[in-house]
């Protein structure tokens, strides 16, 4: 039988995937096995994947494991943010003030691909009269 105190999520960002692990605990917070502080080199990116913990006020009633990779840190950050909100949702908690603080919308903008005669997306080259 599954470890009943374990919850699972996923969130994706961009280019980044994250596997996140809830198991009740006392607020720990690990990235591909690093501290986050480690991990991320901004506090901001820190407190913004933090947020669906602090949104419901359970910072210090769960651990949180996750394994990202793909993207850059604030891809990364905010896929661990949404694995953290669904997975905080597989353990019964309040769905309501993950919705309205909006954690629970995957934001799916992408980069937009590169077009043939253009120098980037919608870049043209420089027109020249003469």
């Amino acid at each position: 039988m599954a470890n009943v105190n374990k919850y699972y999520g996923t969130g994706r960002r961009k280019k980044a995937i994250a596997r996140v692990y809830l198991t009740i605990g006392s607020g720990k917070i690990e990235v591909n096995g690093k501290d986050v502080s480690k991990y991320m080199p901004y506090e901001t990116l820190v407190q913004n994947l933090k947020q669906p913990l602090t949104v419901l006020g359970v910072d210090t009633k769960y651990d949180v494991e996750a394994e990202v990779y793909g993207g850059g840190f604030t891809g990364q950050a905010e896929a661990i943010r949404l694995g953290i909100a669904r997975a905080l949702l597989e353990a019964n908690e309040d769905r309501k003030a993950l919705k309205v603080a909006g954690m629970l919308t995957r934001d799916a903008r992408v980069k937009e691909r590169k077009k043939y005669g253009l120098k980037a997306a919608r870049r043209a080259p420089q027109f020249s009269k003469r």
